[in-house]
């Protein structure tokens, strides 16, 4: 949680201000609550309640409800007013606590003034205070000074110190980016045969993201994308605390050399269940992991390295300073960055923000992937035995892979070649898929019907990039919508997709461009490869960590692709391959499969 502070002398403005903060601020949607220190003659009980005489009977902690509020009293008795750490762990997470009073803890803070206050500035003095308002002249307080009745120009002032200004909050669930333009795909003039990575460079620079913007809890967030940067709501740890079961005390209170003995106090600090009051100088507590360190306790010994008799401790030289006490914060800072735009989230990222009190995230909501099918040979899988027939391998293959990337797979169905039904799809998907995947029909052929439909009425550029196997890549806008129209043959469809859809639909979904993971292994097999294209191998890695390929080259093996367990990329030159030569190898993994 965010912390700012009001403070002034008595009558200076400060219950006013506070007022008409809470007011500004929780209209612009953020959660606020306060902590106010009371005077030392007022209590938060009045005698003759019923709630003063439980208290008065003994009852140590009351809890007073009606039907709008509910306050929780906990009787002091002899223990030491409560630090503000202390209280702070005691409040639900919220966007900002603003403080009134507390002057001496380090927090920052807003000091008030009026001009019949006759008190000094104590900003003269406190380096926490960040800035004055006043309705008076101020002169020699080299900080800002706001009109004390300007609230919106306050509020603004301590939302940019603790950021939460108006750059850090996240943009209305609305938000939606602007649209690709039609010449999005375009090559420069002249460009016939595209290299690999010429290709590569051009789609990263042409797309941007096309989703828009929602809230969800961030416990159902897995493979979502982050649309803005989240801050740490709170720090972690919040409170300092103990990072072991032992006994607390002041370093200071240490000999200078040889063993400590300490008088143990009969108190003890938990988890959840802090020691409310100061352990006296000199003295121990005893403390166990999580629990917040009580005023006055700065280290911590482990239990086991302790011996315990006649209600002291004793135990060895050679504490360090701050030995077993984690420091508030020193995980993650309250306001700093925990997971920036553009993060795919994962479990341990779930834990993340909830450990920093996120209840809910800005994420994109999802890249709708639409898959087409096409062409008059295509047949449902087992639905004929007739050799003319193809079963439709890709649309199956190229949803999956949308499912598994963490998209909405849309199945737009199969179309024959016929323009009218193949324009009619197009149409169709609009509405219901953000991009649009086509298998078949790529080429520029009698029946090769999507480029064709694409190239009259759509806006098509026909890459021909130097790969193998997929040389050519269809990208198009068909309305506002890309489409990626790949090859027929499944083996060249996956290739294409993992290595231009792949990253062309994560920069879509707003996670930024992905590139393939590359490792470098020895060859398990023999190649001659000619000058000119990149090429793709179907691969695996062996028993002895070598890269062993599928037996044929041929893009008609589809056996090929559950074989492997990955790609060998070969660049563009000439080389010949031996085994034992280094080869670059692209897991499956790496793709996100």
């Amino acid at each position: 949680m965010k912390i700012y502070g009001v403070i002034g002398w008595k009558n200076s403005g400060k219950t006013g201000l506070m007022e008409r903060l809470v007011a500004e601020i929780t209209a612009r949607g953020l959660k606020v609550s306060t902590i106010k220190h009371a005077h030392h003659v007022f209590d938060v009980d009045q005698k003759g309640k019923d709630s003063f005489r439980h208290r008065a009977a003994g009852a140590g902690e009351v809890l007073l409800a009606s039907h709008k509020r509910w306050a929780l009293m906990h009787e002091l008795g002899e223990d030491h007013e409560p630090s503000l750490d202390v209280l702070l762990a005691k409040l639900d997470p919220c966007d900002l606590v603003l403080v009134e009073g507390y002057k001496r803890d380090n927090h920052p803070k807003i000091e008030v003034m009026r001009q019949e206050t006759t008190q000094g500035l104590i900003a003269l003095e406190d380096r926490t205070v960040r800035a004055v308002a006043a309705n008076t002249t101020i002169n020699d307080v080299d900080l800002p000074l706001f009109d004390l009745d300007d609230t919106n120009a306050i509020a603004d002032f301590i939302l940019d110190q603790v950021g939460l200004g108006a750059s850090a909050r996240p943009p209305p669930t609305s938000a939606k980016p602007a649209p690709l333009k039609d010449d999005c795909f375009a090559l420069p003039p002249g460009v016939d045969w595209t290299p690999v990575d010429v290709a590569l460079d051009h789609l990263h620079s042409s797309l941007g993201p096309v989703t828009g913007h929602e809230e969800m809890p961030v416990a159902s967030t897995l493979n979502r994308v982050l649309a803005v940067d989240h801050l740490a709501l709170r720090s972690n740890p919040p409170g300092a605390n103990s990072a072991v079961d032992g006994y607390g005390f002041a370093h200071a209170a240490l000999p200078a050399d040889g063993d400590a003995d300490l008088p143990l106090m009969e108190d003890r600090a938990a988890a959840g269940v802090p020691f409310i009051g100061s352990v006296p100088f000199g003295n121990a507590i005893r403390i166990l992991t999580g629990a917040l360190l009580p005023e006055g306790v700065d280290c911590v010994v482990m239990e086991e390295d302790v011996t315990l008799a006649g209600g002291r401790i004793s135990f060895g030289a050679g504490i360090k300073p701050r030995a077993n006490a984690r420091k508030a914060g020193e995980d993650v800072e309250a306001g700093k960055l925990a997971l920036p735009a553009g993060h795919v989230i994962r479990p341990p990222d779930i834990a993340l923000l909830s450990g920093l009190g996120l209840a809910n995230a800005q994420v994109h909501k999802k890249l709708r992937v639409g898959v087409l099918s096409t062409g008059d040979e295509i047949v449902a899988p087992g639905s004929t035995l007739d050799p003319a027939a193809t079963y439709d391998a890709n649309r199956p293959m190229l949803l999956a892979l949308a499912e598994k990337w963490g998209y909405q797979a849309v199945d737009l169905g199969h179309v024959i070649d016929n323009r009218t039904s193949l324009r009619t799809a197009l149409d169709d998907a609009t509405s219901s898929a953000d991009v649009i995947l086509t298998s078949g029909g790529a080429s520029a052929g009698d029946e090769d019907h999507v480029s064709a439909i694409l190239s009259e009425e759509g806006s098509l550029n026909t890459w021909r990039v130097a790969l193998k196997p997929g040389r050519p890549l269809v990208l198009a806008m068909w309305h506002g919508i890309p489409v990626f129209g790949l090859p027929g043959n499944p083996v060249a469809a996956l290739v294409t997709t993992l290595i231009f859809a792949r990253p062309a639909l994560s920069v879509l979904a707003g996670a930024g461009w992905s590139n393939p993971m590359r490792i470098t292994l020895p060859a398990a097999f023999t190649k001659s490869k000619k000058a000119g294209r990149r090429e793709y191998l179907r691969a695996r890695v062996n028993a002895d960590g070598a890269i062993e390929v599928f037996q044929s080259e041929g893009s008609g093996r589809i056996s090929g692709l559950s074989w492997a367990s990955g790609l060998v990329e070969l660049n563009e030159p000439a080389q010949d391959i031996s085994p034992g030569d280094q080869v670059s190898f692209l897991p499956y993994a790496g793709f996100g499969l």
